[in-house]
């Protein structure tokens, strides 16, 4: 009974990503019950998915949430739908830049969250913390690993989903204009996402879709 908790590791030539800094300051926490195992991934096509793989196998969680960077998010976004294409604007860590590859050969079109979204977005707004559903998490490798985690869950009764945060201000000030959110508000923001899903399981009726 765990929440497995995963961050990348920096990538674009930043030397720090602001989901890790934030993830692996909830490693230990117990969150609606679950104790939280915060683990970083590679920001690897590929390799990222072995790692998880490695992560599932060990600790047999029983909620699974990936975060990651959305450099130009002013909110923290609660994704909604993973889709089966690798489309690389920029090369992976490891040099990779696959264009127009699927995530899983074969497999579906999508994969939509299984996460309350709509409950955790209501939460933390109603904290004062930015939030929005999204609807699409990009095709680098936070969407390939949103892919491959609801992949691997199909049929195993265990939920995921994963979550976009900002920069943080260190990051923006290279930036200029770029928005950021604090370290601490990110934290607080994710232990009261993280402890919603935890204690959830039939997600608020209320709109959350966007006209563009």
């Amino acid at each position: 009974m765990t929440l497995l908790l995963t961050g990348f590791a920096p990538f674009g030539g930043e030397t720090l990503n602001p989901s890790w800094e934030a993830v692996r300051r909830l490693d230990g926490e117990c969150l609606g019950d679950l104790p939280v195992v915060a683990a970083q991934l590679p920001t690897e096509f590929g390799t990222a998915l072995r790692v998880l793989d490695e992560l599932l196998e060990r600790h047999r969680p029983t909620l699974v949430v990936a975060v990651g960077q959305a450099g130009g998010r002013a909110e923290l976004s609660l994704e909604r739908i993973a889709i089966n294409v690798d489309d690389a604007r920029i090369p992976d860590n490891a040099g990779r830049q696959p264009i127009d590859e699927p995530v899983v050969a074969g497999g579906p079109a999508a994969y939509f969250s299984t996460l309350p979204i709509k409950a955790m977005t209501r939460v933390l707004r109603d904290a004062g913390i930015p939030a929005a559903v999204s609807q699409t998490a990009g095709t680098f490798v936070c969407n390939h690993v949103f892919y491959g985690l609801q992949h691997r869950l199909q049929g195993s009764g265990v939920r995921g989903g994963f979550i976009h945060i900002p920069y943080l201000p260190a990051q923006a000030a290279a930036q200029p204009g770029a928005p950021s959110m604090a370290l601490e508000t990110l934290i607080a923001g994710l232990r009261l996402a993280l402890t919603c899903a935890a204690t959830t399981q039939a997600d608020l009726r209320e709109g959350g879709g966007q006209l563009d």
